[in-house]
């Protein structure tokens, strides 16, 4: 592991702007770094708590200076992503990811309804007839929340290739997995897995079908390929709203994962105004490559976190680097 002064010397730390916002963002913070296998990215929400942070430290110190498992594959078939906007926005974001085969629609949005959810849904369903549909919720429905909304897409006949995270606890997920089979939808792990201090408890509960995984928050692309092993379920690679850097790595753990059944979440630099390099990582028929991200050093200025926001992440930088 480096010291944490070359880290530190290192660091270049930007505010990319996005198209729409999107968990509450208008822009996403970033850290990045260059170690000898290229540059890595750090970034965690600004909400986590710093042992949280560490382990995304971990697993961008990995990805710079680390040993990388295997690959089988040198491009991954990625989903669209649609977050929480009204209708009349729909084609407008989507259309960022020219072609696609699935796309996830975000649900549950603080200060919407279910109604505003299944308008989003019903939109994408006419532009997109063919389309896969796949839902996140992040874990903001209630049980009967999430029935209503299902049942309302049951009978609107939408069908739903998985419903990620619908609600928040593990024995909600378990209940809830039960009873979206006898509907015919399967459920999807997302936030059970990777704010849990058990990443595996949620396939020990039989609480989903599929787990999704990102390699930032569960300490890199070795240890998030070492889960999806022993959990023994079909997996989905995602991101966390990085840019094309951390997106890299993400591509790395997907094409790490020797039986990939489902399109990834990969492709949300298409959600970004801007980005760190010249080539960003951005989907082509449907797919992303997988390769390292050279670094632009114009975009690093042009997208400069102000001062006090730069002086913010040295600081939780050093406190995570302790914790490792």
């Amino acid at each position: 592991m480096p010291p944490l002064a070359d880290l530190v010397s290192a660091a270049r730390i930007v505010a990319l702007p996005l198209r729409t916002k999107f968990r509450g963002l208008e822009e996403r913070e970033a850290l990045l770094f260059e170690g000898p296998n290229g540059w890595a990215e750090w970034s965690p929400f600004t909400e986590y708590p710093h042992e949280e942070a560490a382990v995304w430290l971990a697993a961008a110190l990995e990805f710079a200076y680390g040993d990388l498992p295997p690959l089988h594959r040198d491009r991954i078939p990625v989903n669209a992503t649609l977050p929480a906007v009204n209708t009349d926005l729909v084609e407008r974001v989507l259309s960022n990811f020219g072609e696609f085969q699935t796309v996830k629609i975000k649900v549950a949005e603080h200060g919407q309804t279910i109604q505003d959810d299944i308008a989003r849904i019903r939109a994408v369903r006419i532009l997109y007839p063919d389309a896969k549909i796949r839902l996140d919720a992040n874990g903001g429905f209630e049980i009967a929340q999430a029935l209503d909304l299902v049942n309302a897409l049951v009978e609107s006949q939408i069908d739903l290739e998985y419903f990620e995270q619908p609600v928040a606890s593990i024995a909600e997920m378990a209940e809830l997995r039960l009873q979206f089979a006898r509907l015919g939808v399967k459920i999807a792990a997302d936030e059970s897995v990777r704010k849990a201090s058990d990443p595996l408890a949620v396939a020990q509960a039989n609480a989903a079908d599929i787990l999704v995984l990102k390699a930032a928050p569960l300490g890199g692309v070795s240890r998030a390929l070492a889960i999806a092993a022993e959990a023994e379920l079909p997996v989905v690679i995602s991101s966390a709203l990085d840019s094309s850097v951390g997106l890299s790595m993400g591509a790395h753990l997907a094409a790490a994962i020797p039986n990939l059944q489902f399109d990834c979440g990969l492709a949300t630099s298409a959600l970004l105004a801007g980005d760190v390099t010249r080539e960003p990582l951005r989907a082509e028929n449907g797919f992303i490559d997988v390769r390292r991200v050279e670094v632009d050093e114009s975009k690093l200025q042009i997208f400069k976190a102000q001062d006090h926001r730069q002086d913010w992440w040295l600081e939780r930088l050093e406190s995570a680097y302790k914790l490792l």
